[in-house]
């Protein structure tokens, strides 16, 4: 059977727009590629249903202390935990701060552990403060004489005395 090629581009043509109608194959719509957050809180709510975790009042804000010393901070939180699960869901904005930013305010808040941490980095400061002192007054570099010129008062309160 003889062919028309011009026939048959036209044809090609055709079918590449044709969308529907008899003998075409139904195409699914195309997926959105991202996530969709809100699918993500609805497995994170059927989650913690299983669970039956309840939500926890009272918690006004959360501060979650890294190694690296920097703190991450939710201000506006929102607490649900399972205690025979072992298990807790902090949701809200985040942010993450310094410690320094924070001290004033979380002082009630640490634990034994970081006020040793926080009184020993204390010390090697005023470790460094000295060294950079004597280095100054010996007539060293100006990188030394500018850390000297920054004079930050040693830390004379015991934090363990506010916490209880």
């Amino acid at each position: 059977m003889p062919v028309d090629p011009a026939k048959l581009a036209a044809l090609q043509k055709k079918s590449g727009a044709q969308s529907g109608g008899k003998g075409t194959p139904r195409r699914p719509g195309k997926k959105v590629a991202g996530r969709n957050i809100s699918e993500d809180e609805k497995k994170l709510s059927a989650t913690l249903k299983k669970f039956n975790a309840q939500e926890i009042t009272g918690i006004s804000e959360v501060n979650m202390f890294k190694e690296d010393g920097t703190v991450l901070h939710f201000p506006k939180v929102h607490v649900e935990g399972s205690v025979p699960a072992n298990t807790f869901a902090i949701s809200g904005p985040s942010q993450q701060k310094d410690i320094a930013e924070l001290i004033p305010d979380i002082l009630p808040q640490m634990g034994q552990d970081a006020l040793l941490q926080l009184q020993q980095a204390a010390v090697q400061f005023s470790k460094l403060q000295e060294q950079a002192k004597k280095a100054a007054a010996a007539g060293g570099s100006d990188a030394a004489k500018e850390a000297g010129d920054d004079e930050i008062p040693n830390l004379v309160e015991n934090f363990e005395d506010n916490v209880e």
